[in-house]
């Protein structure tokens, strides 16, 4: 029986690499979507059924709350923020504070960023930012709004965005670029992603699938992808 995984896109480099060790040796087999947040959660209003459903935790708590799960499934898995990057050697912006970072975004050329219509965590927020900050006039006149994170780092990387601006873990994957460093206090938001089981799920594999994505292992790939995995208490004193 294939293991069926909805899984937001910006943990497809962990996740790919747990489900390659998951499967290693034996019968199973995974099937995984990956998408928007929003993506994902319209296919499952629509009634597409999966045995894992790993998204944002606002959502994993809606579904929660709405019977979709099976109880006490869930689990953190960890978390990424969203960050500014530039072409690899070029020079670096001040981000430092949000006096600096606002200059920033008034004097670059051009600024690619996630496209909040996608659906993903970071357009989204962005999209709230740049009107809270009072640039979002700036950002319509160069902005150029992407369809993934993936594709906000190539377009620096190409020379054609002079920043970009998504969350770290999708821009890290992408060679060419340099991560500058997450956005500044106040203005930073991370987004929290949990893994659960749905309460349709028949698949004996799901709960060990689970439990793989909160080992150590995936810490481990989740740190050298720009997550914080969650803290990990023992109770036997030890974090």
């Amino acid at each position: 029986m294939t293991l069926k995984v909805m899984c937001a896109r910006a943990l497809t480099e962990v996740v790919n690499a747990v489900v390659r060790d998951f499967i290693a040796g034996g019968e199973q087999q995974v099937s995984i979507t990956y998408g928007t947040v929003g993506a994902l959660q319209a296919k499952l209003d629509a009634g597409e059924q999966a045995d894992v459903v790993i998204l944002s935790a606002p959502l994993i708590e809606r579904l929660e709350q709405s019977g979709s799960l099976k109880a006490a499934s869930s689990r953190t898995i960890g978390s990424t923020g969203i960050g500014v990057a530039v072409r690899e050697g070029a020079a670096t912006p001040d981000i430092a504070t949000l006096e600096t970072f606002k200059a920033t975004l008034m004097t670059a050329r051009s600024i690619a960023f996630s496209d909040p219509a996608v659906g993903g965590s970071a357009g989204v927020y962005l999209a709230g930012l740049f009107e809270r900050m009072g640039v979002a006039d700036t950002i319509r006149q160069k902005g150029l709004p992407q369809q993934s994170g993936g594709e906000v780092a190539r377009r620096v990387a190409e020379g054609v965005a002079e920043i970009g601006m998504t969350q770290v873990s999708e821009m890290l994957a992408v060679k060419g670029i340099s991560v500058v460093g997450s956005l500044p206090a106040p203005l930073g938001k991370d987004t929290v992603y949990r893994a659960a089981i749905t309460a349709r799920s028949t698949s004996a594999a799901a709960a060990a699938f689970v439990a793989k994505l909160h080992s150590p292992e995936c810490h481990a790939l989740l740190t050298a992808a720009g997550f914080d995995p969650p803290r990990v208490i023992d109770y036997s004193g030890k974090i």
